[in-house]
């Protein structure tokens, strides 16, 4: 059966790598976001995602809209909920009234931190944070509402088409000779291109359920920042290790939220590459962005 993918956000970072890998792939899709000219969308209206669902007739849903400010959530939880849990409650009630099969983006965030070893699908959420409360209660409407359907937990998402952890430290190394960076808090970095080929892959399974799809390998910010840095030939700036008690935000965030993709290593499936290669590539296409918008920096 041929594919007609809709997709949520389809103007955020991980949207656009999406819409161009599913173009690539020669599979049909249908960018919806806030503000888009041809296929506008506010996924907590219940009945704009109702018409839109119909208008389109997709053959699967792609949901990667979300609120991702983890400070912000703290502040202003309704407005986190409102998006996270709302939108994502909106989207399944459709798809499962219409067979359609949905996808949704998670965040590693849905659990505590307190384990040493990487996080499996298996181990139980237990969120710090309102955002992650969020997502967890998103989750949990996909499962509850929507019985055709792939749980996408992620982690610390980097890719060229928006505001992101490697980006932010080489703005910020270009003005300062010195940076402080949490060095005590694990995860996995995931690079958007790398994620979309595994989310264009998993859409493509008959075997639905909660996955987790990160580049493999566990490090630091504090390791992620040097690692970009270095990557960059930025010899510069200078990055002092702090503790996460030392940096002082509103939310909470865990100490480790590093996953493992063990539903595809049970599976046999494909991994994904290690972050180390992927920051490459990264930087690459960052750098060409850059050149075609001599103005990107300000």
């Amino acid at each position: 059966m041929r594919i007609r993918a809709l997709v949520t956000g389809a103007k955020g970072m991980l949207g656009t790598d999406l819409c161009r890998a599913l173009a690539q792939a020669q599979i049909e899709c249908i960018p919806t976001a806030l503000d888009s000219p041809d296929y506008p969308l506010d996924i907590t209206d219940t009945q704009a995602v109702r018409q839109m669902m119909e208008r389109t007739a997709p053959t699967v849903v792609i949901h990667c809209a979300a609120y991702t400010d983890v400070d912000g959530a703290e502040r202003e939880p309704d407005a986190a909920f409102r998006v996270n849990a709302l939108g994502t409650w909106n989207l399944a009630a459709s798809c499962a009234a219409l067979d359609t099969p949905l996808c949704a983006i998670s965040t590693d965030f849905v659990f505590d931190g307190a384990q040493s070893a990487p996080y499996t699908e298996f181990d139980p959420p237990a969120p710090l944070n309102q955002y992650g409360k969020s997502k967890l209660a998103g989750e949990n409407c996909v499962r509850a509402l929507c019985p055709k359907h792939w749980i996408v937990r992620t982690s610390w998402l980097f890719g060229a088409h928006g505001r992101c952890f490697p980006d932010t430290i080489l703005r910020a190394a270009q003005t300062r000779p010195q940076l402080r960076v949490v060095a005590d808090q694990f995860g996995t970095p995931t690079y958007a291109p790398d994620l979309a080929a595994a989310l264009i892959r998993l859409i493509r399974s008959p075997l639905y359920g909660t996955y987790h799809l990160a580049n493999t390998g566990v490090t630091t910010w504090y390791e992620f920042a040097r690692r970009t840095l270095e990557t960059a030939g930025v010899s510069q700036t200078r990055i002092e290790p702090i503790r996460a008690q030392d940096w002082v935000s509103p939310a909470r965030r865990p100490r480790n939220s590093a996953l493992r993709a063990y539903a595809l290593e049970l599976q046999g499936a494909p991994l994904l590459r290690p972050w180390q290669e992927a920051l490459a590539d990264y930087l690459q296409a960052r750098a060409r962005l850059h050149s075609e918008s001599p103005a990107a920096d300000g």
